[in-house]
Order: structure tokens, then C-alpha cells, then sequence
């Protein structure tokens, strides 16, 4: 791969995948539909997953591509490939709260090594360099030619009283007994990837995921989280985690700021 041709080819592709999510968004009524999983799909989720992938399979044809909208399909096992989540936090977008994302990722040999995470309605874009150091670009944002960036990188956190941010659509009491084992000072809920970008960026310290999730919701802001400094490991035995699992599915996980010491089950 790449990594020099990658990373304003990904960028790119989210801030146009951004501008159709938010054709739709802005409109009076768009249409619901539910998966064969009961999540929900909208025409924004389509036409975000067609572009992006239209435009990765023209820039880089030979390597694999999974997509959430297309994951069905994709039979065979990878360890390295583009995985791509066009519209992470339907629901989100479903209720107009703003808090949902596109992601797009690299990952090779199961590790995330590139990523970008953009929030179109909240006008928040994140992304990983060629030389893998992520960067907050702040807006507006010109498709080919990358605005002003900071170097973005995870706190020093402060096991007296942690920063934690936590699901807003997937909250349960699992979640919060686990949240309680910690010193928490203050917590805050976001929908989507930006929970990753919210530790990335220092803006929290912790946040664990006591729930089902895919590789495409994940890989982009662990991508954005390791370019910052962080770490992701399972939840069960806080080993490394990996990508190009059979089926894409995600153990539970803790996302988080080295120096957080994490409790043990």
C-alpha cells in the first residue's frame, strides 16, 4: 500500500461521502428500512457506501475492500484490507442528533494502520498521516487540499478521577457496573467512531464497549486512537486487538489512555 497516495484518498472520499450524508440529513423526510439484522439502513448509508467504494476500488484495485452495506458478500477471510462503515451511527442520523461518523480504514496484518473519522454534522474531521500521527483538521474543509491540522494525542490521565465517554444509543447496566469500578470524575455519551476520537484528542480517558459491534464501526477511530498514542485491547483478557476476524465481529473492548490502569475481571 501506499501510505503517501493513501491518506488523501481516504480524506477525500469521506468529506464527499459527508456532503451526500448531509443532502439527505438537510431534506424534509427520508425513508427508514431495516436490515436483516434489524439495524437500520437509510439512502444515505447507500449512497455514502457506493461512493466510497467506487472510489477506493478506482484508487487502489487490488486490494480487498469490506464495506458494512456490501459485508455479506465478502466470503473469504482477509488480514489486510480497506473496511469501510459510511455512516456509523444510523440511529444517530435517524433522530438528527449529529453524532454519527464515516470511517474508513486500512488495515494490514489485523492491525489498523490508517484511518480517517469524519463528522460531517459536527464538523470534526480526524485522520492519521502518512507517517501514522493523527491530526484534527478544522473546517472547511477543501477536498484537495487539506486545511489547517493539529497533531492530536491522548491525555495524561489521572486514575483519582477519570474522564470516561460511553455509548448514547447502546448504554446498559453491564456498561455502568464496569464504569463504577473506576474513579470516575466526570462522563460524557457520544454516538459513533467520535468515541474514539473523543480519548484520541484527550477530551476523555476510557471508554469500554460492553457490546456487539463490527470491525467496520471500530477500525477507523482505532486507527485515529493508535496514531494518538492510545490502545485497544479486548475486554476479556486485554490482549491486542485484530482485525479480519471470520464474520468481522468484535469482542467487547476498552479504548483507552496509557497510564489508565485497567481493572481486571
Amino acid at each position: 500500500m501506499d501510505l503517501e497516495r493513501l491518506t488523501p484518498v481516504i480524506r477525500r472520499l469521506a468529506l464527499e461521502a459527508g456532503d451526500r450524508i448531509m443532502e439527505i440529513y438537510d431534506s424534509a423526510d427520508f425513508e427508514v428500512r431495516a436490515k436483516s439484522d434489524d439495524s437500520p439502513v437509510t439512502a444515505a448509508d447507500e449512497a455514502a457506501d457506493a461512493l466510497i467504494s467506487e472510489g477506493l476500488a478506482e484508487a487502489f484495485p487490488q486490494v480487498a475492500l469490506v464495506t458494512e452495506e456490501q459485508a455479506a458478500s465478502h466470503g473469504q477471510e482477509v488480514s489486510t484490507f480497506l473496511i469501510v462503515d459510511p455512516l456509523d451511527g444510523t440511529k444517530e442520523f435517524v433522530q438528527r442528533r449529529g453524532d454519527f461518523t464515516v470511517n474508513i480504514a486500512y488495515v494490514e496484518n489485523g492491525v489498523p494502520l490508517r484511518g480517517v473519522v469524519y463528522a460531517p454534522a459536527k464538523g470534526r474531521l480526524f485522520y492519521t498521516l502518512p507517517d501514522g500521527r493523527s491530526v484534527e483538521e478544522a473546517g472547511p474543509f477543501d477536498k484537495d487540499a487539506p486545511g489547517a491540522t493539529k497533531a492530536i494525542t491522548v491525555s495524561v490521565p489521572d486514575n483519582r478521577g477519570l474522564m470516561v465517554v460511553a455509548s448514547k444509543s447502546h448504554r446498559d447496566q453491564a456498561t455502568d457496573d464496569y464504569i463504577g469500578r473506576y474513579a470516575v470524575r466526570d462522563m460524557t455519551s457520544a454516538g459513533s467512531s467520535l468515541k474514539f476520537c473523543l480519548v484520541a484528542t484527550g477530551e476523555a480517558d476510557l471508554y469500554p464497549r460492553l457490546g456487539r459491534t463490527m470491525e467496520w464501526d471500530t477500525a477507523a477511530g482505532d486507527a485515529v486512537l493508535r496514531g494518538a498514542g492510545g490502545e485497544m485491547v479486548r475486554f476479556d483478557d486485554h490482549t491486542p486487538f485484530t482485525y479480519g476476524k471470520t464474520g468481522f465481529e468484535n469482542p467487547f473492548f476498552i479504548a483507552y489512555a496509557p497510564g489508565v490502569l485497567l481493572v481486571k475481571e
